[in-house]
């Protein structure tokens, strides 16, 4: 008799290291993966840059699971309806699934997995999307951890399980379209040419990173003109590739060459702030729309919509912002430094609701993940754990000249600045009327006038933290 077993697959769009698809595989005859665009209370659908790049995830996805012998099904709706349907049209025996975290997340899964079973359905999870899972690691106490390096030294102490291998391949199947009804709106088409997407991908994307660039990720990171971070972070949001195969093929490069040891340790601990979002995210209530101190409930808000306009546009008058915004706008990405810099003026400077901006994030954001997009905005807004402290508020002018002194990253990107010196690139209206006139800039014309007083609006940000 004839043995179906099915897929659900999530955030884990990859063969490889993938425990729900090769549990599946294992003893299924017939093997099924599933996807589902939820429209679902509790679960939080990706924003318009992430719904580009899952598409076209999909479609590799699909073209790796065909030659596998694999189908791939796309269903649209609320899942428990959809994956009751499909289980009783083909007879599926065993549904596997590798788990989320989110509270909304875990309960709809949970709802699922005890309407299975009820039904005489095998379900088995797994963990296959962190490092390791939240509940098992604690301070000594038994506790979650709050602060990052603590968790991160006791992370390393943690056996990491071997990734998995892809699982092995049937008869190949022929390769079908995904998402029929899918038609890129037009401003997506932009975002096609700034990345390669899916598993393959992914793994070329480590691979060039440890070969090469690793080597200098310490001292070259924070520069956002400058090549030099993994490029990762959207493959590990959808799962193209694990944390797992990220930490093994990077522990294998340390050894393989010592010299890269420190660059690579360093990587990892970036790494691992992904893991410690996830932490973050699995023992408390949605971090997405609740501060996680408490006192932070009380920040006293502006509420100034055309402030709020400015910073999503880049035209905030403040050089190294408004090109932040404007290579989101343009790729559907941000430099980790410049979104440091840009969460400091809206929540401190522009003091407007940190939730505003992650909202923001979350639509253009092509890595736009359910853990480290909140996670990160609560962490410069300072309502997070191990928060930059409330006095902690970045300067765009100083943070300008120091990680881009020579002005690339914003000539770049704020291309009506180009003609200006080094010197005045990062506070074009301090400079001499001259100057200006040689470069071709108007203040407040071709190049607006700062919407904030950087040194006022850091004395009104402390007051509004200490009044809590």
């Amino acid at each position: 008799m004839t043995s179906t077993h099915m897929a659900w697959l999530r955030n884990d769009l990859r063969l490889a290291d993938n425990p729900a698809l090769s549990a599946a595989a294992n003893d299924g005859d017939r093997v099924i993966a599933l996807y589902i665009h939820e429209a679902v209370e509790g679960v939080r659908p990706p924003g318009a840059a992430a719904r580009w790049w899952l598409h076209h995830s999909l479609v590799a996805l699909e073209s790796d699971l065909a030659a596998l012998g694999v189908e791939l099904m796309v269903r649209r709706g609320a899942p428990w309806p959809i994956i009751d349907e499909i289980v009783d049209q083909y007879a599926v025996e065993c549904v596997f699934w590798n788990r989320r975290y989110a509270p909304g997340e875990r309960a709809v899964d949970a709802a699922i997995k005890s309407g299975l079973s009820g039904r005489g359905v095998t379900v088995q999870s797994f963990g296959a999307n962190v490092l390791i899972e939240p509940w098992e690691i604690a301070t000594g106490q038994g506790k979650p951890y709050s602060v990052f390096t603590p968790f991160w030294k006791s992370l390393k102490q943690c056996p990491m399980a071997t990734p998995l291998a892809r699982p092995a391949a049937r008869a190949a199947r022929p390769s079908v379209p995904v998402d029929q009804d899918y038609a890129e709106p037009k401003w997506a088409q932009k975002l096609g040419a700034h990345w390669q997407i899916g598993e393959t991908a992914a793994r070329q994307v480590l691979a060039d990173f440890l070969d090469d660039r690793v080597t200098v990720y310490p001292q070259n990171r924070d520069f956002p003109e400058i090549e030099a971070t993994s490029g990762l972070s959207p493959h590990l949001r959808f799962g193209e590739i694990s944390p797992r195969q990220v930490w093994q093929a990077a522990s294998m490069a340390a050894q393989v060459d010592p010299d890269k040891a420190g660059a690579i340790d360093k990587f990892l601990s970036e790494l691992a702030w992904r893991d410690f979002s996830y932490h973050q995210l699995y023992h408390r209530p949605d971090i997405a729309s609740t501060p996680m101190q408490g006192k932070y409930q009380g920040m006293a808000w502006r509420d100034a919509a055309p402030d709020l306009a400015a910073w999503q546009h880049g035209q905030t008058g403040l050089p190294i912002i408004d090109a932040g915004m404007r290579e989101l706008w343009a790729t559907g990405y941000m430099h980790n430094r410049v979104r440091m810099l840009v969460a400091s003026l809206l929540s401190k400077n522009l003091l407007l609701d940190w939730r505003l901006g992650e909202q923001w994030f979350w639509d253009c954001l092509v890595d736009g993940d359910v853990a480290s997009n909140p996670a990160s905005w609560q962490w410069v807004a300072g309502s997070g754990l191990d928060a930059a402290p409330y006095f902690r508020i970045f300067n765009p002018v100083t943070q300008g000249g120091r990680f881009d002194a020579a002005g690339g990253y914003v000539r770049r990107w704020v291309p009506e600045l180009a003609g200006l010196p080094d010197k005045w690139l990062h506070a074009p209206w301090e400079a001499p009327a001259e100057v200006l006139a040689t470069a071709g800039i108007v203040i407040g014309s071709t190049y607006r006038t700062p919407i904030v007083d950087l040194k006022a609006s850091r004395a009104r940000a402390l007051e509004a933290a200490a009044a809590l």
